[in-house]
């Protein structure tokens, strides 16, 4: 139990650290795919506990076109990757799917995705000068998602450029656990758990 705790004391002091961070941009912290084997609703909890936001439960509860999707239909259909991109957020989007997801790695390909008619647009790995332009560029259209190389030093600059939503794999996957230990008292009294600090 003792473990239990102390994982998911970490996954939440470190979201709190995030959300901290970019406190007064209007930027929400969410997680990832990216939890522990088996503990998916509890480190999905501890980011709520923290005052972040899930990003999605699973695969059934949102549509996320990532780059190996976007690989694979371009190795099919032998197109551009911007001609991909609008062909499948328009797939998904007559499917009705809602809150459909895609991500992009560059602005040529952000602008093939708002031309789209997508939903989230997750800027991947870009620098912040180009989320910036993408930004600008967006004019509130779609909900844009920074995600990659996100950290405690760079996540308000990132929030500040005017993004929606950051999604950070570390707050599941790399948080450190937070040290408790339970101590048994000789005397009579309540037992008392404490976090070593």
């Amino acid at each position: 139990a003792l473990n239990f705790l102390s994982r998911i004391s970490g996954v939440a002091t470190l979201t709190g650290k995030f959300v901290a961070k970019v406190k007064g941009t209007g930027a929400k912290i969410l997680d990832t795919r990216k939890t522990m084997p088996g503990m998916r609703l509890l480190d999905k909890y501890a980011v709520r506990a923290g005052g972040g936001y899930n990003h999605r439960m699973g695969l059934w509860d949102g549509v996320l076109i990532k780059d190996n999707h976007l690989d694979s239909l371009q190795l099919t259909v032998n197109s551009s990757r911007p001609s991909v991109i609008i062909d499948s957020v328009k797939k998904a989007k007559v499917k009705g799917y809602k809150n459909v997801e895609i991500e992009v790695a560059d602005l040529k390909e952000f602008k093939a995705a708002l031309e789209a008619g997508a939903d989230i647009i997750m800027l991947d790995n870009m620098k912040i000068e180009e989320i910036k332009k993408a930004v600008k560029v967006n004019g509130s259209r779609a909900l844009l998602e920074v995600s990659g190389k996100v950290n405690l030093d760079n996540v308000r600059s990132i929030a500040k450029a005017g993004v929606d939503r950051i999604s950070i794999g570390s707050l599941t996957h790399s948080a450190p656990s937070i040290d408790f230990s339970l101590e048994v008292c000789k005397q009579r009294k309540a037992l008392q758990l404490q976090p070593k600090m």
